[in-house]
């Protein structure tokens, strides 16, 4: 776009009209399902320790902006409130690209009782419904597990390689770049996105909604562990034409688990010499407090409908972009 006409839109009118029904044919799936809709802060007391989302400071305020509203639902669950979704913005510093933007938003929601296959399955139900909106509907999907997938294309099993073998397997990659030796350091779960990042999910079959499941143990983030196999985590991701579109739990319930995790978090920060991020102490509080037995997932509504309807970025999928140079 030409300096002179950056103060246009960069999605089409027609782009808005159709994402309009998308936030509206989203309200009618949860409100058919009796999951209530809420609404909780984007400035936040606390960042988050995960070592590679970068959060917004606010520094005059010494807040965060939410990468997710996560954290909140949660204590909402804790508290009581049964099923409950939201649709809203969450920001991300250091993303942005044909897939990414700083700015964005989430459609994230949690299940009381649900185990993962019920909501791996609700959530491809809820994207194929929005898909018929577009210019490339969807019907169903495929499930493949993390370990098989990885494998195929890599040669390696990602729940028994070791760090050295990823880097070797890393090195061989058109994006590699010595400084990862210093930015990933020993930490398997860097090197493991990675490779899959630019491997395995670009690898996809094509055209149909891929969920791949049981990600490694590594890789759990606020996921619980598989009891039937603790190297895997009950966490999965749902992709079309290998853009990642959600990344769904079963839901950590153990605080202290979890406030090891975020310590563990905060170790790998060090070494890879970013700032020490202070865990959310009410997201512990409320686990200690109880929450029930849940299954969640966030799904990225701008890239349902950048795939689903046809657009090359994503910047033709919202009103506005975000520079981070100049604004919008």
């Amino acid at each position: 776009m030409n300096t002179a006409d950056r103060w246009r839109p960069s999605g089409t009118i027609q782009a808005l009209r159709t994402r309009a029904t998308l936030l509206a044919a989203a309200r009618s799936f949860f409100s058919a399902r009796n999951v209530l809709e809420v609404e909780t802060p984007i400035l936040c007391a606390n960042g988050i320790t995960d070592t590679w989302v970068e959060s917004f400071h606010i520094a005059k305020a010494n807040l965060w902006l939410r990468t997710s509203p996560e954290y909140h639902m949660k204590r909402l669950l804790a508290s009581g409130s049964g099923d409950i979704y939201q649709i809203g913005k969450a920001f991300r510093a250091g993303e942005s690209g044909s897939r990414h933007q700083p700015e964005f938003t989430l459609v994230e929601w949690y299940r009381t009782g649900f185990t993962l296959d019920e909501m791996l399955k609700e959530t491809c139900q809820f994207i194929i419904e929005l898909s018929s909106y577009g210019a490339k509907p969807l019907a169903g999907f495929d499930t493949l597990y993390y370990s098989e997938i990885f494998q195929r294309f890599t040669g390696l099993n990602p729940l028994s390689a070791s760090t050295q073998e990823l880097r070797d397997c890393a090195r061989k990659l058109p994006s590699w770049d010595d400084s990862l030796l210093h930015h990933l350091g020993a930490e398997k779960s860097g090197w493991l996105d990675l490779i899959a990042s630019h491997a395995v999910y670009p690898a996809l079959p094509s055209g149909r909604l891929q969920v791949i499941r049981d990600y490694p143990a590594e890789q759990a983030l606020l996921a619980r562990l598989n009891p039937d196999d603790p190297a895997t985590a009950e966490r999965f991701e749902v992709f079309l034409n290998g853009v990642e579109l959600a990344n769904g739990f079963r839901e950590l319930l153990n605080a202290d688990e979890q406030l090891d995790r975020f310590k563990a978090d905060n170790v790998q920060r060090e070494k890879c010499s970013l700032p020490l991020v202070q865990p959310d102490g009410h997201l512990i509080a409320a686990l200690r407090e109880g929450l029930p037995d849940c299954s969640g997932v966030a799904v990225g509504l701008d890239r349902v409908l950048m795939t689903t309807d046809a657009h090359a970025r994503i910047d033709d999928t919202v009103s506005f972009t975000v520079d981070l140079n100049s604004g919008y």
